[in-house]
């Protein structure tokens, strides 16, 4: 590859762009993190953070990535052996299967077809059928970062709440924490998962378990082993400002700032944004002439679309084509869809201009990659852009 010039399009779905903003409050000198300009700082961003998860209940921030936030809603609540269900919607709920399997729980894994969302009716008859209430948790991946395909949270916690049964409600929504619309109390969700990286606008660092009462009940009576992870002394320091450990200072200096953003373009904007950028770009794959990952039309990522490429192609050449010749980064397919999708990442600090420069440069790879495709998808695109 030749010296790019140039700024590098990072159109991966994460880690996403940091806005100068964000980069400059994180450049501010590290301070004590024992000391009331510090507690200041903690107050600010616990309570700045709630409205993004749609809670008014503890948020726990950990130095940390998704995986551990993964870890801290499972260790914090659940006991060993407890059964968990959870469902086959792509590469990171099985990632998340694993993950409680190795801890000692026993996991109740739905199959799928990475191509839709979560069955609540199948959530439903399960429920129904477990008299006996022995499933102590299910799980749930909002929107799935590896197939661009989002779950309907409202059905499953209706289904949970309609069936009566005691089990708690865990989402991921570590890529759609910011981008798509998402209610944590109005949903009955009891653990929200979520990380800094993605619609958050920050570098990785940063892990978060927004957690409902029930959850916090949960947490008194739960036997698997925690450490660093557990709640309580988390909650506890922070009620004065401060953590149990050392946190990450300055991440908190980009956080309190990526938050002051999304306030002041407001939250309903925000989701309305990503929307659009999604609606465009599956206008351009269409035009196109290519396959969407996703099937449900319902269903379709507002933070992300994959693109199924021809079974002759290999979306892995394609991409390496893109990053070559125009330095941009696209998507790779994760587990059983390596080399057959790339991914467009659209979420986080993103406009309709960088949307469409985007856009050309995939459309000018496939066309690189001898890749069959009609020309109009930018066209298409724009058109979606002008509508709106």
């Amino acid at each position: 590859m030749a010296q790019p010039i140039g700024r590098h399009f990072l159109q991966i779905p994460g880690p996403t762009n940091v806005p100068d903003r964000v980069l400059r409050a994180m450049s501010a000198p590290t301070i004590d993190h024992r000391g009331p300009e510090f507690a200041a700082l903690t107050t600010d961003v616990l309570e700045a953070v709630k409205p993004v998860f749609g809670t008014t209940n503890p948020v726990v921030v950990y130095p940390g990535s998704g995986t551990g936030a993964w870890e801290a809603a499972l260790v914090n609540t659940l006991s060993p052996g407890d059964r968990v269900l959870a469902f086959e919607t792509g590469h990171f709920a099985t990632l998340w299967r694993d993950l409680a399997t190795n801890l000692g729980l026993t996991v109740d894994f739905l199959p799928g077809d990475w191509r839709h969302g979560v069955d609540a009716d199948a959530l439903a008859e399960r429920l129904a059928a477990d008299t006996a209430h022995e499933i102590a948790a299910v799980c749930v991946v909002h929107n799935e970062t590896s197939t661009g395909v989002t779950s309907a949270i409202p059905p499953v916690s209706r289904a949970l709440r309609e069936s009566g049964h005691p089990a708690l409600l865990l989402v991921d929504t570590i890529s759609s924490l910011g981008s798509v619309d998402y209610r944590h109390d109005e949903w009955g969700v009891d653990v929200t998962i979520s990380c800094s990286q993605k619609g958050l606008m920050l570098p990785p660092g940063l892990g978060f378990n927004a957690v409902s009462d029930k959850a916090l009940r949960a947490a008194e009576t739960a036997r698997l082993p925690r450490s660093y992870w557990d709640w309580r002394p988390v909650i506890e320091a922070n009620r004065t400002g401060f953590f149990p450990s050392t946190p990450a200072t300055n991440l908190l200096y980009g956080l309190r700032e990526a938050l002051r953003m999304l306030d002041e373009e407001g939250l309903p904007q925000v989701f309305a944004r990503h929307l659009r950028h999604a609606e465009a770009t599956r206008a351009a794959v269409r035009a196109w002439g290519l396959d969407l990952l996703c099937l449900d039309d319902r269903a379709h990522s507002p933070a992300l679309t994959a693109v199924l490429v021809p079974g002759e192609h290999d979306a892995d050449k394609i991409r390496a084509i893109i990053l070559d010749r125009f330095n941009m980064s696209l998507g790779a397919g994760l587990g059983k869809l390596r080399g057959k999708v790339f991914r467009i990442g659209h979420l986080g600090h993103f406009n309709d201009l960088t949307l469409a420069g985007t856009l050309s440069g995939v459309q000018m790879g496939l066309s690189l990659a001898g890749v069959p495709v009609g020309h109009g998808g930018i066209t298409a695109a724009l058109d979606v852009l002008e509508a709106a």
